[in-house]
């Protein structure tokens, strides 16, 4: 990956910004031109929350190049609160431990490692939601 490719996507990746058809209200992630619903263009940038529930997940034993540290690792579907589903790594939660309908928040983990230079990519996965202190 490039310099110039890994700062393009450095907000859709650190803060999950998508967007909002202004003409049918779909929120959609990431970013497109034209609503896949109504066909509109007519379309504004969208901060999502960063949480959401597993829809659903699979375990990763044979990663692809550049993601063999991580193996084996949880591949999940997560439907964001405000409808979308995002595909990401599940971190901080084992793997017997993980369910559909699991609550689980956004943070920001190393994605993976580029070239000789050693660019740190850094990007969303999602862990099981915090419990708040009472």
């Amino acid at each position: 990956m490039s310099l110039a490719r890994h700062w393009r996507l450095q907000n859709q990746r650190y803060r999950l910004l998508g967007v909002q058809c202004e003409d049918c209200g779909a929120r959609l992630f990431p970013r497109r031109q034209v609503c896949p619903r109504c066909k509109s263009q007519n379309l504004q940038r969208y901060q999502f929350g960063g949480e959401g529930k597993v829809y659903s997940h699979t375990v990763v034993y044979d990663a692809p190049a550049g993601y063999e540290g991580f193996v084996p690792y949880i591949g999940a579907l997560v439907e964001l609160e405000e409808g979308p589903l995002i595909a990401a790594q599940l971190t901080d939660v084992d793997i017997d431990d993980v369910q559909i309908g699991m609550p689980v928040e956004m943070v920001t983990r190393r994605l993976r490692q580029y070239g000789e230079d050693g660019l740190i990519v850094y990007g969303y996965k999602f862990r099981p939601k915090l419990k708040e202190a009472p």
